[in-house]
């Protein structure tokens, strides 16, 4: 096997694989503006309220878990 033509070979795909990586970055690039605020929908924000519910909510599914799991033991 010719070497030579084994690392040409392993150079072009290389070089296809950073051609791909360059134009991903293109395109997520577009996603930033300038000024370095997102562009397009804006980040939702949960209320207090709603974080202590869901909080709460699940704290609540862990101790039901824990009892229940206390419960089979003894």
């Amino acid at each position: 096997m010719d070497i030579l033509a084994a690392l040409k070979r392993e150079e072009a795909k290389l070089q296809k694989q950073a051609d791909t990586v360059r134009a991903a970055i293109k395109i997520l690039a577009g996603r930033v503006a300038r000024s370095g605020k997102r562009i397009g929908r804006k980040k939702r924000v949960m209320s207090a309220a709603t974080k202590a519910k869901i909080s709460k909510a699940t704290k609540a599914r862990w101790a039901k878990l824990r009892a229940a799991k206390a419960k089979g033991k003894h």
